[in-house]
């Protein structure tokens, strides 16, 4: 175990889905870190001292022994690597090409989908659903979520590779924009998204007091 917590910058209500996801890999691995919040609505990330460490001025930055770095997806697979299995619980799936796969689920799930990210923001997950209805844009953007969702995960199956992996997550948080919502999702996503919700990891997070 490290000696000194990590630190890793969230916003400060605590729905940034990329700040979750480094979250969550956080509390499965069991590595002991501290939070610091950041109110992006008074710019606190654009500070100096703040944009020199993150580089990008956004959230999640993970700092560990002085090192600091941004983007969710390269956090995570740097705590996979730092805090490798067997000795620390796996974020990824051990086969090279289901690693590669996940990869690829999380790099989709941050460059794709956004009229779906639009209608149905995190804010709407975590803090207050909305009764607005979806555009008929975004209502295709969530057929062709379900459509690689149905396909990626195996009937019958509770995760995407046999075991959870933080690919997991990042999908399910996608699903729950809609589940939460009220929206019609296909009833075995439905059930996928919400088993996935309630690992004690995730529920951490929800948990969370937003003022």
């Amino acid at each position: 175990m490290p000696q000194n917590p990590l630190t890793l910058f969230v916003d400060h209500q605590f729905t940034s889905p990329y700040a979750m996801s480094v979250y969550v890999t956080l509390r499965e691995k069991g590595i002991p870190f501290v939070t610091e919040r950041l109110d992006l609505g008074e710019q606190q990330h654009q500070q100096t001292a703040y944009r020199q460490q993150s580089l990008t001025a956004r959230v999640p930055t993970l700092v560990h022994e002085g090192f600091a770095l941004s983007e969710s997806s390269a956090i995570s697979e740097y705590l996979e690597e730092v805090f490798a299995p067997p000795t620390f619980a796996a974020a990824y799936p051990q086969d090279v090409q289901q690693r590669a796969r996940a990869r690829q689920v999380q790099a989709w799930l941050r460059s794709d989908l956004m009229p779906l990210r639009s209608e149905r923001g995190t804010d709407t997950v975590f803090i207050q659903p909305t009764t607005t209805p979806l555009s008929a844009t975004a209502l295709q953007t969530a057929d062709k979520l379900f459509r690689v969702a149905e396909q990626l995960l195996p009937a019958g199956a509770s995760h995407l590779f046999g075991n959870w992996c933080i690919a997991d997550t990042d999908l399910a948080l996608m699903l729950m924009r809609l589940v939460a919502n009220g929206d019609v999702v296909p009833e075995r996503l439905k059930t996928y998204a919400t088993q996935q919700w309630q690992r004690p990891s995730v529920q951490h997070w929800v948990q969370q007091p937003r003022t």
